[in-house]
């Protein structure tokens, strides 16, 4: 029997985990991706980090197919929307840590060249 994609449980177990330590989860996305809605000015190297603290999102979903919420970008109110196949890691912006994702699971197709990545964030597995 096949099983769903674990990304989703994991996404909302390690921002938990990120929260409970007091610190900022963000989002790294694979921002040319089918069905990735963000605001593209931001995006670098065909990725996207976001910012998905509570006191800096609004009605965030982390749902199984999608991570959806309003955000403020450089004042302009916008919806974004997230395919859980376009997460390429969840972290704590304060260290790092958190979990990376590989970029061929899902339906989402294959991500853009893991040397395209930015520099930043630097991630650290969870151990």
């Amino acid at each position: 029997m096949e099983m769903t994609s674990s990304r989703p449980y994991l996404i909302r177990a390690i921002y938990e985990w990120i929260l409970d330590n007091g610190l900022a989860p963000h989002l790294l996305v694979n921002a040319v991706g089918p069905g990735v809605v963000i605001p593209t000015q931001y995006v670098q190297n065909g990725k996207i980090i976001l910012n998905i603290n509570p006191s800096a999102v609004h009605n965030l979903e982390l749902g199984n197919e999608r991570i959806e919420f309003s955000a403020r970008f450089s004042g302009n109110a916008m919806s974004v929307s997230v395919p859980i196949a376009a997460v390429l890691a969840i972290y704590a912006r304060e260290n790092g840590q958190g979990m990376v994702f590989n970029e061929y699971e899902g339906n989402g197709g294959p991500a853009t060249p893991t040397a395209d990545k930015p520099s930043k964030p630097k991630l650290k597995l969870v151990t």
